[in-house]
């Protein structure tokens, strides 16, 4: 009984200790070292305290070793689920429109995104590619709009390590 407390508690801490991590490593990519730096300090010291306890457990087994990789695989998971949610940054949303659409450019401005407008050759015809920085959090929102208004659209989205300067709402 004893081995399967032991397990599930390094399990559930593993989970706690790697999504830790992997939030950390996303904030200080995203250019936020601060609470990045704090973050990690906690993850490591929730790391240290929960290797300390799995090499000293006297009754030491294979399943110790399988409840720590499964935590670091499930914490792995979940800190990227956790940082999805959290959508931490800003996003760079290329939208290359089919034929010139003008409409779609004052409904996305209108909708409090700035855009700037180039006009492209495609296959095709002239199009039209906007460029739009914004929120991660505002993502689906746009991307749920051009659908709407030209579903017909190619669109990219990247993330954006830093902003200098421009229009936001």
């Amino acid at each position: 009984m004893e081995i399967l407390i032991n397990g599930l508690l390094i399990f559930g801490v593993r989970i706690i200790d790697v999504s830790l991590a992997t939030l950390c490593t996303v904030l200080i990519v995203r250019g936020k070292r601060g609470i990045g730096a704090i973050i990690g300090f906690i993850d490591v010291f929730i790391w240290f305290l929960v290797v300390r306890h799995a090499l000293t457990i006297e009754n030491a087994s294979i399943w110790i070793a399988i409840a720590y990789a499964g935590g670091y695989a499930v914490g792995s998971f979940v800190g990227s689920w956790v940082e999805e949610k959290l959508a931490i940054g800003n996003s760079s949303v290329t939208v290359i429109t089919k034929g010139i659409r003008n409409d779609l450019v004052e409904i996305i401005r209108s909708s409090g995104f700035a855009v700037s407008v180039v006009e492209c050759q495609g296959k095709e015809g002239k199009n039209l590619m906007l460029i739009i920085q914004l929120d991660r959090k505002r993502v689906d929102e746009l991307n749920k709009l051009v659908k709407q208004v030209a579903p017909d659209s190619f669109i990219t989205i990247s993330d954006t390590r830093k902003i200098i300067n421009g229009y936001f709402r």
